[in-house]
């Protein structure tokens, strides 16, 4: 795919795996290579395994654009939820594995599996858009209450509450902890066993479970599209 987006497919198992040697920062052409990425996973009707470098899953949207502003930073916002949208909607089984801090958009991305293991360790996973002075999109809304517990949606989407990965299994935030060394391997087990499910009842039911919040996400990135368009280009 890319220098920081690879793919790899083999026996029915797609892997993503995102890694940029730092922040892992969810640019526009990274954006771009990761839609790709589940485009090509589609077209090989493949179970998707989304992951990150040792240490680093996804701290967010790439700040430089977002500083820069204008319709470039309006477009990556949007693009990414659209990236997300795409990614809940895969109808073969999607799990993620999180190798490390997932800050930001890099949540919301990660909170849209079927299935998500993460390594052990002091990592940060937190949504700290109020905290950084931005009022959480609607977007980011729909997706998070998909997931987390009623009281840490509160709490980490209004007040920008850091968790690490102890902590965010009781929360939503992950289903499993394992040791960082066997993340790969413990993950494409579990994705294997998602994908020996029977295919068509797995997608109906998955389609059922997720039609509400499809429906309402795209309402929100409508929403979204016309309050960044405002703060960024107004």
């Amino acid at each position: 795919m890319t220098d920081t987006v690879a793919y790899k497919h083999e026996d029915g198992l797609a892997t993503i795996t995102l890694d940029d040697g730092r922040a892992n920062a969810l640019s526009p052409a990274v954006i771009a290579a990761l839609d790709a990425a589940i485009g090509r996973a589609e077209a090989d009707d493949a179970a998707l395994l989304l992951t990150g470098r040792p240490g680093m899953f996804c701290a967010g949207f790439d700040l430089k654009t977002m500083q820069a502003g204008g319709q470039p930073a309006s477009d990556m916002v949007v693009d990414g939820f659209r990236l997300a949208r795409r990614l809940l909607a895969h109808r073969r089984p999607v799990v993620v594995a999180c190798s490390g801090h997932v800050m930001a958009m890099g949540v919301f991305l990660m909170l849209c599996a079927d299935y998500i293991m993460a390594a052990e360790g002091e990592f940060k996973v937190a949504a700290n858009e109020v905290a950084i002075g931005l009022t959480m999109p609607h977007s980011a809304l729909v997706l998070s209450r998909g997931r987390l517990t009623s009281a840490a949606h509160y709490r980490a989407m209004g007040t920008s509450e850091f968790y690490t990965p102890a902590t965010g299994v009781p929360a939503g935030f992950m289903d499993e902890l394992v040791e960082p060394a066997s993340l790969a391997d413990r993950a494409t087990e579990k994705l294997r066993s998602l994908a020996d499910l029977p295919r068509d009842i797995f997608a109906a039911t998955k389609s059922r479970l997720t039609a509400e919040r499809l429906a309402a996400l795209d309402e929100a990135i409508d929403a979204d599209r016309r309050e960044f368009d405002a703060l960024f280009t107004g």
